[in-house]
């Protein structure tokens, strides 16, 4: 890419599919982004446009700018702060968040069945048994939604909390799963294999808690 997209590119990749990255727009706006490396469009009928991770960091960084822009709104009594972002995210554990009611669940559902599609329409083959590039670019994102699809319960706040916690790791295309219940732990691990993820169990040397090392398979 050789300069910034313009405001119209930009009003295209910010209404993009929080998950999939499926775009809208019109022909000459999304050829302009396949050019950019923004976007790139499926081989196969429908022959749909998707962001690049290229253009998923830029639709990240609208998001985050528009967040910090509108500020924290006042919750009225009892409630959550809402969500500013726009942009669907797993919870990985540790986040102070409400109970999952059923909208939660609506929205996980949903967005899990995007993966799947965005799996579908980027492997050559269209099959949805395994991670695609976006998960391997969002790698906590995407083990945290794999979870918390299958209906594990993720960490509330406060370090005992109960619940798997997703965190990034320094070993490439790998990421942390800890859940203090060990069979819990050993459910997170038939969940992500079955999803398409290489799945080991270790301990930590010094206190010896056991954790999971998953990277997404490739073949």
């Amino acid at each position: 890419m050789t300069r910034p997209p313009t405001a119209a590119q930009r009003r295209v990749i910010d209404a993009a599919d929080a998950v999939t990255g499926r775009l809208k727009g019109t022909e000459s706006q999304l050829a302009a982004l396949v050019r950019h490396g923004l976007a790139f469009r499926h081989p196969r009928p429908p022959h749909a446009h998707f962001l690049t991770p290229a253009g998923h960091r830029i639709r990240e960084e609208s998001s985050r700018q528009a967040a910090e822009a509108a500020g924290p709104a006042p919750p009225g009594p009892g409630a959550a702060p809402p969500d500013t972002s726009g942009v669907f995210a797993a919870r990985v554990g540790g986040e102070d968040a409400p109970e999952a009611g059923p909208a939660r669940v609506r929205e996980v559902h949903s967005a899990w069945q995007g993966l799947l599609e965005l799996r579908r329409m980027t492997t050559t083959d269209g099959v949805v048994d395994r991670p695609c590039a976006w998960e391997r670019t969002h790698l906590v994102q995407a083990a945290a939604l794999t979870l918390e699809a299958a209906g594990h319960r993720p960490a509330g706040a406060g370090s005992d909390a109960g619940g798997y916690r997703v965190r990034a790791t320094p070993q490439p295309e790998a990421v942390a799963v800890r859940e203090p219940d060990a069979g819990a732990l050993r459910g997170c691990a038939v969940t992500l294999e079955k999803a398409g993820w290489q799945v080991s169990e270790h301990a930590e040397p010094r206190t010896g808690a056991r954790y999971l090392l998953a990277s997404p398979r490739r073949s």
